[in-house]
């Protein structure tokens, strides 16, 4: 009666039925593989006959017939005879060797890099990469094992990990600095992509493709380089300063909070000081410099006023300056 309850497979075959899966545990509980069974292997998949444990044999794709002449291995791990009893006892699991495409990664921290022109300077980084199958028995026995059903999000977090781990070390030795970096995206993912290949093959996985997206800097230290990009933005500094200084003496004439007299003061220091400021941070003299007049010794409030313009002393009731024609008021 035990003998009748079995079911006999003529035909193993396998549809994957959603994204994800990697390995595929055939069932066969209270089933077993007569003689001349037909295995159908569909493109993108591989089929493993794992017996007592131990890989037996890996098809490609194709139709093939299990017998015991095109089994040999098969054959030799297991004996049968003419008892109404099946040749072949084995697991069968079906591995889709489809290519695992938009496997993201990146950095959950920051990491330190030594740099040529910053110092030591720590980056985030992140991207794309993608995989598929490439050893049946690597991946078999150091990844899926017996499980029934592999899938690629049981993997996720060890692939990730590992490309992270390598980032320093490939950064490091690629002597790309950090602004370069940006243009160079391309070249460091190929330096990943051949520093990382070795590593899953050890897996049963073969890296395809790994892409770089993009490389940054934590907030704090953005900041830092945004200020000296605008910096390097401004170039000459003595000459923004003498742009600042030239800015601000109008507003400051017309200020309508203090004496004409006390404007006029205020404008003569802060043209002295911006000259001080100039000549302690750009000592010759420069062509392109525009001239800034000495202030004129300060009136009596009572008798004369200033120029809103130049600075120079002028009639206190006059409309227009004598020396620079500015319009007053």
């Amino acid at each position: 009666m035990s003998f009748l309850s079995k079911q006999f497979l003529d035909v193993i075959d396998w549809t994957e039925p959603e994204d994800g899966i990697l390995s595929y545990r055939f069932p066969m509980e209270d089933r077993e593989i007569q003689n001349g069974s037909k295995l159908t292997v569909r493109d993108s998949q591989l089929a493993v006959f794992v017996n007592e444990g131990h890989v037996a044999d890996v098809f490609a794709p194709g139709l093939h017939a299990l017998t015991t002449e095109t089994l040999p291995i098969l054959t030799y791990l297991r004996n049968w005879d003419k008892a109404f009893k099946s040749p072949f006892k084995s697991d069968v699991y079906f591995l889709s060797t489809r290519l695992q495409t938009g496997q993201k990664w990146g950095t959950a921290n920051p990491v330190t890099l030594r740099d040529k022109e910053f110092g030591a300077v720590r980056i985030r980084a992140y991207g794309i990469y993608a995989y598929r199958i490439g050893d049946a028995r690597a991946f078999y026995r150091n990844l899926s094992g017996s499980v029934a059903t592999y899938r690629v999000a049981d993997i996720e977090g060890q692939l990730r990990d590992t490309i992270v781990g390598r980032i320093a070390d490939c950064f490091a030795n690629s002597s790309i600095s950090f602004l370069d970096m940006a243009g160079s995206q391309t070249r460091l993912g190929q330096e990943m992509l051949a520093l990382l290949q070795p590593l899953f093959g050890e897996l049963g996985l073969r890296l395809e493709n790994f892409v770089v997206e993009n490389i940054s800097l934590p907030d704090e230290l953005q900041k830092v380089l945004d200020g000296r990009i605008g910096m390097n933005m401004i170039g000459d500094l003595g000459r923004y300063t003498q742009f600042q200084v030239a800015q601000s003496i109008p507003a400051a004439a017309a200020n309508p909070g203090g004496s004409a007299a006390g404007v006029g003061v205020g404008l003569g220091a802060g043209a002295v000081m911006a000259q001080q400021i100039m000549g302690a941070m750009n000592p010759g003299p420069s062509p392109a410099s525009p001239a800034v007049a000495s202030p004129a010794p300060a009136a009596s409030a009572g008798t004369a006023t200033f120029c809103i313009a130049c600075g120079h002393s002028i009639p206190k009731n006059a409309r227009f300056c004598p020396d620079c024609g500015g319009q007053q008021g």
